[in-house]
C-alpha cells in the first residue's frame, strides 16, 4: 500500500486514537468504512500484492469460525433426522404428521424472527450477535434432552429455531462485509458445504454414539453430544469473531485501510448501524427481492422433505437402521461436490445461473428415477443412485445467496433482503416435511412428484432473473450516459488476479471517479455504477 501525506507520528497516532473513534462516532446515515477512511487523512492504494496478502490474513481469521459454526448448526438440525432412525417417533409416541411438524416448526420460527434477524444485523455488532445466538441454541439442545412427548420435542424445537434464524443471514453479512464480490461466492459455498461435511462425519458420529450403552435413549446422547460442543464454541467464538474490518483486533492499521478499501469496487458499502426506511421500501419495490424469495422458496421444499426424511427414504429401500445411516455417508460426499463445485465453475466461467441450471439436471433424474423404479432388493442399487443425484440440490442455495447478495448495494437493502430470502427458504422448509408422511413407506410418491415440478419450475425462475439482470445493465448504462459518464465500465469487483498483474496497480480506482458512492450507503438502484451480475 502506498500512503500520501501521512508522516509515521501521525499514523501512530491514529492507532491509538482512530480505530476506537470510527466504530463509536459515526454520521448518522454514513458508513461506518467512510468515516473511518476520512479519519486516515490520506488516500490509500490497494496494489494486488496487498490485495492477496490481507485476503490470506482474512480468511485464516474468519473461516475456521463460520465453517464450525455452520457445521454445528448443520449438525443441530440433522440431529432430527438421525433420531429417527434410532426409536425417537416410537420412544414419543408421534402420530401422523406429528414428526413432520417437528421438522417444519424449526422454520416457523425461523420464518417470524427474520425480520428481527434483519434489524439485529444492522443495528448489533455482528460477532457479538451471532456469538449470543449461538449460545442460546446450543443450550436448548442440550435441553432437548428432557423432552419425552411431542409437546416437549416441539418447544425445543421452536426455540432451537428462533435462535438459529440468525446463523445463515449473519454468515452473508458477514461475507458481504469482508470479500470482494468474485471472492464472496467461494466462501458463500464453503460454509455451506458443511451440510456435507455434517452428512459424512454427522453419520459417522451418530453411528458411535448409537451404540453408547446409557440409561439415556441414543437420540437423547445425540442431543446432549451436540448441544454441549455448541455451547463450548460459542466462547470461542465471543473472544475471536470481529465485528467489523474496522474493528479487526488481529489486522494493524494500515491494513485495516486495505481491508476496507479493496471492497471500493463492490459498490455495496460495509455497514452504516443505521436503520433506513427509504431502503426498505426500495427492497419490496424491487422485482429481484421476489425473484430471490420465489428461488428459496422454490428450492427449500425439496431441501426440507430430503433433509428431514432422507435417512427414512433409505430405510425404505430395506437396509437396518445402522445401514441406513452408513448410506447417508455419499449424499454428503455428492452435496460437498455440487456446492464447492458449483462455486468454482461459477467463478472460472463468470456466471452464476448457468451454474444454476446445470445444478438442476440431476436432481430431476433423481426424483425421476426414485418415482419408476420398485422396491424390490435387487433394485437397491439403483435406487440408491436416483437418491444421490437429488444430493446436488445443495449446491444451488448458496449461489442463490450470492447471486442476490452481489445484486444488493446498501446496508439496510442487504438485510431486508437477506431476510426475504430466508422468509422464502422458511416456508419452503415448513412445506416440505409435510409433503412427506411415514404412512406413505416406501414409495413416497407425493413428495416425490412435488419435488420434480419444482425443480423444473426452479430451473424457469433462474432463466428468467437473467434476463431481469440483462435488462437491469442496460438501465443502469443509459444512466451513465444521461450522466455524461462511459457507457460501459469494468466491473473490478468481479477480477481476479493473475501473474501478469501489474503490481503497482492500483486496484481500487479508475477512471471517472467509478467507486465514489461505494462507501455512501447508497443503494444499487440509486447508484449508477452499479453493475448487476448474472
Amino acid at each position: 500500500m502506498q500512503a500520501q501525506g501521512k508522516d509515521a507520528s501521525t499514523v501512530a497516532h491514529l492507532e491509538g486514537d482512530a480505530d476506537v473513534e470510527a466504530s463509536k462516532v459515526v454520521a448518522r446515515g454514513q458508513d461506518k468504512a467512510a468515516l473511518f477512511l476520512q479519519q486516515a487523512g490520506h488516500q490509500v492504494i490497494v496494489t494486488p500484492e496487498d490485495d492477496k496478502r490481507i485476503l490470506r490474513k482474512i480468511d485464516w481469521r474468519l473461516l475456521p469460525i463460520v465453517l464450525f459454526v455452520y457445521c454445528l448448526q448443520s449438525l443441530d438440525k440433522t440431529t432430527l433426522s438421525y433420531a429417527s432412525v434410532f426409536g425417537l417417533i416410537k420412544d414419543t409416541n408421534l402420530k401422523g404428521d406429528q414428526f413432520s411438524w417437528l421438522g417444519s416448526v424449526v422454520y416457523v420460527a425461523q420464518l417470524v424472527f427474520q425480520p428481527i434477524v434483519a434489524y439485529s444485523l444492522v443495528k448489533f455488532p455482528l460477532g457479538k450477535f451471532i456469538s449470543v445466538m449461538v449460545l442460546c441454541w446450543g443450550a436448548v439442545l442440550c435441553g432437548m434432552t428432557a423432552a419425552h412427548d411431542f409437546g416437549g420435542l416441539m418447544a425445543a424445537r421452536l426455540l432451537l429455531g428462533a435462535f438459529e434464524a440468525s446463523v445463515a443471514p449473519t454468515f452473508i453479512a458477514v461475507v458481504q462485509m469482508w470479500y470482494r464480490r468474485r471472492e464472496q461466492t467461494t466462501r458463500n459455498a464453503a460454509w455451506y458445504a458443511m451440510l456435507g461435511v455434517v452428512n459424512m462425519l454427522g453419520s459417522l458420529l451418530t453411528y458411535g454414539l448409537g451404540h453408547i450403552d446409557s440409561h439415556l435413549h441414543s437420540y437423547q446422547i445425540i442431543f446432549l453430544f451436540c448441544g454441549c460442543i455448541t455451547v463450548a464454541f460459542s466462547i470461542i467464538m465471543f473472544l475471536f469473531m470481529p465485528d467489523s474490518p474496522m474493528e479487526a483486533k488481529f489486522l494493524k492499521y494500515e491494513e485495516k485501510l486495505i481491508a476496507i478499501e479493496r471492497l471500493r469496487m463492490n459498490q455495496m458499502g460495509i455497514g452504516s448501524g443505521v436503520w433506513k426506511w427509504d431502503h426498505v421500501l426500495e427492497a419490496f419495490l424491487d422485482l429481484k427481492t421476489y425473484l430471490w424469495f420465489f428461488l428459496m422458496l422454490v428450492i427449500s421444499i425439496p431441501s426440507g422433505g430430503i433433509s428431514t426424511f432422507g435417512p427414512l427414504i433409505i430405510e425404505s429401500f430395506g437396509f437396518e437402521k445402522f445401514t441406513t445411516i452408513l448410506f447417508n455417508m455419499p449424499f454428503g460426499a455428492v452435496q460437498m461436490i455440487s456446492t464447492l463445485g458449483g462455486a468454482w465453475l461459477s467463478n472460472r466461467i463468470g456466471m452464476k445461473s448457468v451454474v444454476l441450471l446445470l445444478l438442476c439436471l440431476p436432481p430431476i433424474a433423481g426424483c425421476v428415477i426414485l418415482l419408476v423404479v420398485g422396491r424390490a432388493p435387487s433394485n437397491r442399487a439403483v435406487l440408491l443412485v436416483g437418491y444421490y443425484l437429488i444430493s446436488f440440490y445443495p449446491g444451488i442455495s448458496p449461489l442463490i445467496y450470492s447471486w442476490s447478495g452481489q445484486n444488493t448495494g446498501g446496508d439496510t437493502k442487504r438485510k431486508v433482503t437477506t431476510a426475504m430470502l430466508f422468509i422464502g427458504a422458511s416456508v419452503g422448509n415448513i412445506i416440505g416435511p409435510l409433503l412427506f408422511k411415514p404412512s406413505e413407506k416406501p414409495r413416497y410418491t407425493r413428495g416425490l412428484r412435488v419435488n420434480l415440478a419444482l425443480f423444473i419450475v426452479l430451473a424457469a425462475l433462474i432463466l428468467a432473473g437473467m434476463l431481469l439482470i440483462r435488462i437491469l445493465n442496460m438501465r443502469q448504462a443509459k444512466r451513465r450516459v444521461a450522466l455524461n459518464k462511459s457507457e460501459h465500465i469494468t466491473d473490478r469487483s468481479m477480477m481476479g488476479h493473475s501473474k501478469n498483474d501489474d503490481p503497482n496497480e492500483a486496484l481500487n480506482q479508475t477512471d471517472e471517479n467509478v467507486g465514489e458512492h461505494a462507501f455512501e450507503d447508497v443503494t444499487d438502484l440509486k447508484n449508477e455504477d452499479f453493475i448487476y451480475v448474472y
